[in-house]
């Protein structure tokens, strides 16, 4: 251990030794320090290949060298969202992968003269109702998600993040999903389109034909949810966040 080749070596009191191999902890990736942290594993390790030893530190320094993001501009907010849920020696790769990513362009949406005319008795009762249905979405998250209270653009990147980083349409029972949430999400994301874009909801008798008229389209929130449930892939495929910039677009 004494011997062994290192910028600092050190035998403390207790019989133990104290290995520097680089003199600055900030530069343990630069190609000097992985050279210095190769000769002194293999001094250590006899047994062990300089060049395969230094050749597997360069490539862990190659995993952590910057990658600037550059991220579609529609769920760019999310990505970096996943980003920074990733663990550190994974975070450039991931970023690098993201930045080729292109999510599919939104089809939940009709022209406004397309649109389906409410046939329901109360449209007011059941514009109420999906309120009811958004509270739901309100009541599972508000704990990790303090934001969903808020109804905002900014929520719905946050509801995002939050259903990735637990997997949700992965981990919980299809039945329950269907059934509960994504009526919850779909509603909720209509709420959104209502309140900050000065959407109008069109209520239909059927849950998965409820629109949402924003300018001069309606969009569908109940098939975006549906489609967004079905995988963690799905959750970035089919963001709330990138149809709410999609639509905001589209509003004039």
């Amino acid at each position: 251990m004494l011997s062994t080749p290192a910028h600092r070596v050190e035998a403390l009191p207790n019989g133990s030794v104290l290995l520097v191999t680089w003199p600055t902890a900030a530069d343990f990736a630069s190609d000097e320090a992985r050279v210095a942290q190769a000769r002194a594993h293999v001094h250590l390790r006899p047994e062990l290949d300089f060049s395969t030893v230094l050749r597997t530190l360069r490539e862990r320094s190659a995993t952590l060298a910057p990658v600037e993001p550059r991220f579609h501009s529609d769920v760019a907010p999310l990505l970096s969202r996943v980003v920074d849920l990733s663990s550190l020696g994974e975070r450039q790769r991931r970023i690098a992968e993201l930045n080729a990513y292109q999510p599919p362009e939104p089809e939940e949406w009709l022209p406004a003269d397309s649109a389906l005319p409410s046939d329901v008795e109360s449209p007011q009762r059941v514009r109420e109702h999906y309120g009811y249905l958004a509270e739901h979405l309100v009541a599972l998250l508000h704990t990790n998600v303090p934001s969903v209270f808020e109804e905002t653009p900014e929520s719905l990147t946050d509801v995002d993040s939050r259903f990735w980083f637990e997997n949700f349409p992965e981990v919980f029972e299809r039945e329950k999903i269907d059934e509960h949430a994504v009526p919850a999400v779909g509603a909720y994301l209509g709420e959104v389109l209502v309140r900050n874009l000065g959407g109008q909801w069109i209520p239909r008798k059927k849950l998965g034909e409820a629109q949402v008229l924003v300018g001069n389209r309606v969009w569908l929130p109940m098939i975006r949810a549906h489609r967004y449930m079905r995988s963690r892939q799905s959750l970035l495929d089919y963001s709330l966040t990138q149809l709410y910039r999609v639509a905001a677009r589209h509003r004039s």
